[in-house]
């Protein structure tokens, strides 16, 4: 009885709302036949209101726009592709199957980068002129969306000693060149679920670890803790989901070989050949933040062992994006010239000023005591090279950073400003500076800029320059002019 006295109500109510749009329909032809000669004051009403419309700047056109496909680029080719070709179209290979289940469609591709530079640095100090150059070149296996093998060699330099020519002073030998065949990248990375799909055809064992194991770049906490090229073993397991997460990512890392210690008196990686790290790293995706939690232990016969931890919280505040890291290091066997006690704060705040597409950031940091990472490779320098350009090394030839990236009883920061021009340009502007905490009167202040042109896909033309002062020298400058070439 309650669905046929509804159904009765709803075919009245139905009715009722056809007579009535009749009714107004009716009503507005007789209006329209009355006013007639106001016919073109109402076009003319009509007309502005559209006009106004238009000027508005949140309403969308009613105009469709097609598919603008002529304003992406053609796709790059690599300098050698063999099998499907890289992000490219047409039909997939089938490939083969393993006796695990899996497919594999292999394809080989060859790319890489070389850097050539011309370059004059002046931090009171050191002064030189040079021409230097690097080369990193890749030899990419690929098996499938998540195996590889990947080869890497960087031929032209070593140890963090590159092929230059030095230009200013004068030597007996201006020469040098540091030609290897050292492998700088070997390593093989997939997936257990991926690999042996036949053991979880449901897809409900929890078989979806990743691992990677070779000569690989480890980089965590932003370069902070570690930055470098290890020999070691990983394994990942992604897509955990605690209460109050949307994603939680547990990674553990043994490396045996290749760990690269840094000396905060000398500002330098040295290899420590009887190092041993082993690291647990943890992420969580919570509603307002996305928070790294990292432990590191170092084992050395050598430069004594130490435990490093970092903890960092990334998340956007209103318009602004933010991101606060503490990192410590801590010698649980004395202290050397590698292994040094210290605590590292740091923190990075950027925004988009309104109605551009340019970058605003403030980057600081205090440095307590001497923070050391756990490892770090020959060419990046400190780690305080996150803080900006002016803290940054560039990883090619002897050119260092503007101000010291040496996290040492310091505290310190930098404003920048990046304008975009286009696609293909943009320049940034940057002024930043430290002052030491411990009375040793180091303190420094510059200011820096760098351009960025785009030429065709394969070409980079990037500018340099910096002027500052300290305490201890005076004047500092330096200015670079680069070719970057991708292939």
């Amino acid at each position: 009885m309650l669905r046929k006295n509804g159904r009765r109500q709803t075919e009245k109510r139905n009715a009722s709302g056809i007579a009535l749009v009749v009714g107004l329909t009716l009503l507005g032809m007789v209006t329209s036949a009355v006013a007639g000669g106001d016919s073109d004051g109402d076009k003319h009403r009509n007309d502005k209101h559209k006009d106004d419309m238009e000027k508005s700047a949140s309403r969308f056109s009613d105009v469709p726009i097609p598919l603008a496909i002529d304003l992406v680029p053609k796709r790059p080719k690599p300098l050698l592709e063999l099998g499907a070709p890289f992000l490219g179209t047409g039909n997939i290979d089938p490939g083969f199957i393993l006796p695990t289940g899996a497919v594999w469609q292999p394809s080989l591709l060859v790319y890489g980068t070389y850097r050539t530079a011309l370059q004059s640095f002046d931090d009171g100090n050191t002064k030189f002129s040079e021409w230097t150059n690097r080369l990193d070149l890749f030899f990419e296996l690929r098996l499938t969306g998540t195996e590889r093998l990947l080869v890497g060699i960087r031929p032209l330099d070593q140890d963090g000693r590159f092929t230059s020519f030095n230009l200013q002073p004068k030597g007996d030998n201006d020469w040098q060149t540091e030609f290897n065949g050292e492998i700088q990248t070997l390593f093989f990375e997939g997936e257990f679920g991926e690999i042996f799909p036949n053991l979880d055809l449901d897809d409900s064992l929890g078989l979806d670890i990743g691992f990677s194991v070779g000569r690989q770049p480890i980089f965590i906490q932003e370069g902070i803790m570690i930055n470098d090229f290890l020999d070691g073993v990983g394994f990942v397991r992604n897509t955990m989901l605690p209460s109050g997460t949307s994603n939680l990512r547990m990674t553990t890392f043994y490396a045996w070989n290749e760990v690269h210690r840094g000396n905060n008196f000398q500002g330098n990686n040295v290899d420590d050949e009887r190092a041993q790290l082993w690291g647990l790293f943890t992420q969580a995706d919570l509603p307002i933040s996305t928070i790294d939690v990292d432990f590191v232990y170092v084992h050395s016969g050598g430069t004594g062992d130490a435990f490093y931890a970092g903890v960092s919280a990334v998340q956007r505040i209103g318009h602004y994006n933010t991101a606060f890291r503490v990192n410590g290091s801590f010698p649980t066997t004395g202290e050397s010239d590698q292994n040094t006690r210290g605590i590292l704060f740091f923190g990075e705040v950027s925004w988009t000023p309104h109605h551009t597409d340019d970058i605003v950031y403030v980057d600081g940091f205090y440095a307590i005591d001497r923070y050391s990472s756990a490892a770090r490779d020959p060419a990046t320098g400190g780690p305080l090279g996150r803080t900006g350009i002016l803290y940054s090394a560039v990883g090619l030839g002897r050119y260092g950073s503007a101000l010291s990236n040496q996290a040492s009883d310091a505290y310190g920061l930098s404003i920048g400003y990046q304008r975009l021009f286009g696609f293909r340009s943009q320049l940034i502007v940057e002024i930043g500076g430290r002052k030491d905490t411990d009375n040793s009167n180091t303190g420094q202040a510059a200011v820096a800029a760098r351009y960025q042109h785009a030429f065709g896909q394969h070409m980079i033309l990037q500018l340099d320059a910096f002027a500052g002062a300290s305490e201890q020298t005076n004047a500092m400058y330096g200015g670079r002019i680069e070719f970057l070439f991708k292939f």
